[in-house]
C-alpha cells in the first residue's frame, strides 16, 4: 500500500504526526509512506524510521501559487497511491493530493474542504484535546489503543560526528537550553532567567569541587541569536551560543548527547521529549494541555494564571507574568527532581 502524508509547516506538529505513521505501519502489512513536507523538515523526518520517502513541498506558508500546486498534483499522480492524509487544516494543503488523483483522501474538515477531501472527519475538542491524538485518530483504528509517543533515532555515531563538525570537545557534558520561541515573546522565558539558571548551574558545580566536564549550550534559529548572545553576556559567558550554527541534524544530537534540557514551547522542546531527554517545558501562553511534550522524562512548568493560556504572540496585559514569575530559583528545584548533574564554566 503506497501512501501519502501531508505534513504540517512546523517542528512539534511534525513531532506529533509521527504516532499516526507509527500507527499505519502497525497495523497496514507492506506499506510504502511518503511524506509531503518543507524541505527543512528533511533531517527530521529521517530520524523516524517509518518515514520511507519525502517529496519536498515548495510552497512557503501562507503562499496559494494555485498553477504550482496543480503541477506538483499532476508530476506525482504516476505514482499509484490508495490514500493520502492531509493533516493541515488549511484548504491549500488539500490541493496537491487533490490534482493527483488520490483516490482517499483523509483530513479533518478544516477550511471547507467539501470537495477536495472525500473522508473528512470532524474531532471534539473534549474528547481529544491533544493535537497528536487527532492526528492520530485518523488512522481510524479506534480510540482503545493508546497514542505511541513520538521517537527520534540518534546513535552514539552521529552525535560524536556532530561535535567534531562543531568543534566541540568529546568528553563534555551537556545541559542544553533552547531559548526561542517561533511563535513570539510570549514563549520565551527571559534571557535574564536563563542566565541566572546558567549561574546557578555553575554555582553548584564549583560547590561539588567537580570541574571541567560539563557545559551549557544554547539552540535554536538564526532568529534565536540576539537573546542567546544576551544570555551569554549576562551570564558572564557561562554559555555557549549556537543558534543559527547547527543544522537541525546537529540540533538533534546535541540534545540526544545532553543530561538535561530547559525549553520553552517550542519545536526542539519536542525534538528533546521525543529524544526521551530529561526535560524541563516552560508553558507561558500556550497550554500544555494541547500540546504537550510526550515523555515520561519531561516536567512541565507552567504558573497557570488565570489569564493563561491567551495563545497570544505578545502578552494582551503587557506584564508578561505568566514566565516571569517563574523564577529561576523554581527551575533549579525542578531540574535536582529528575536529573542529578553539575556545570563548570569553560
Amino acid at each position: 500500500m503506497k501512501v501519502l502524508v501531508v505534513a504540517p509547516s512546523w517542528i512539534g506538529d511534525s513531532i506529533m504526526m509521527q504516532p499516526l505513521l507509527t500507527l499505519l505501519k502497525r497495523h497496514e502489512t507492506n506499506i510504502n509512506i511518503t511524506v509531503l513536507a518543507p524541505d527543512w523538515s528533511a533531517p527530521l523526518l529521517a530520524r523516524m524510521p517509518e518515514v520511507d520517502a519525502v517529496i519536498g513541498n515548495p510552497f512557503a506558508h501562507g503562499e496559494l501559487n494555485l498553477s504550482a500546486r496543480r503541477a506538483l498534483g499532476r508530476r506525482i499522480s504516476s505514482t499509484n497511491w490508495q490514500k493520502v492524509y492531509v493533516l493541515p487544516n488549511s484548504w491549500k494543503s488539500a490541493l496537491v493530493p487533490y490534482f493527483a488523483g488520490i483516490p482517499e483522501r483523509i483530513g479533518y474538515h478544516g477550511e471547507a474542504r467539501f470537495f477536495l477531501l472525500n473522508q473528512r472527519h470532524r474531532y471534539d475538542e473534549k474528547a481529544l484535546p491533544r493535537l497528536v491524538d487527532r492526528y492520530a485518530a485518523l488512522a481510524g483504528y479506534g480510540a482503545t489503543e493508546p497514542t505511541p509517543h513520538p521517537r527520534l533515532r540518534s546513535s552514539t555515531e552521529q552525535q560524536t560526528a556532530t561535535r567534531v563538525a562543531l568543534g566541540l570537545p568529546s568528553s563534555m557534558q551537556s545541559i542544553v537550553f533552547c531559548p526561542g520561541a517561533e511563535f513570539g515573546p510570549a514563549k520565551r522565558w527571559p534571557a535574564r532567567h536563563f542566565a541566572e539558571l546558567a549561574k546557578r548551574f555553575c554555582a553548584q558545580e564549583a560547590a561539588s569541587e567537580i570541574t571541567g566536564n560539563r557545559e551549557i549550550l544554547l539552540l535554536g534559529s538564526s532568529k534565536d541569536i540576539p537573546v542567546a548572545d544576551e544570555i551569554v553576556q549576562l551570564s558572564g559567558g557561562l554559555c555557549t551560543n549556537l543558534c543559527g550554527r547547527t543544522t537541525l541534524e546537529q540540533a538533534i544530537d546535541l540534545i540526544a548527547a545532553s543530561s538535561l534540557v530547559v525549553s520553552n514551547d517550542s519545536g526542539l522542546m519536542h525534538v528533546a521529549a521525543a529524544l526521551d531527554k530529561p526535560l524541563l517545558a516552560l508553558y507561558g501562553s500556550s497550554s500544555p494541555d494541547y500540546t504537550p511534550p510526550l515523555s515520561p522524562t519531561a516536567k512541565i512548568l507552567s504558573r497557570q494564571l488565570a489569564c493563561s493560556p491567551c495563545f497570544k504572540r505578545e502578552c494582551p496585559l503587557g506584564h508578561f507574568d505568566c514566565l516571569n514569575g517563574l523564577l529561576p530559583a523554581e527551575v533549579e528545584t525542578a531540574a535536582h527532581a529528575i536529573v542529578t548533574f553539575s556545570v563548570t564554566s569553560h
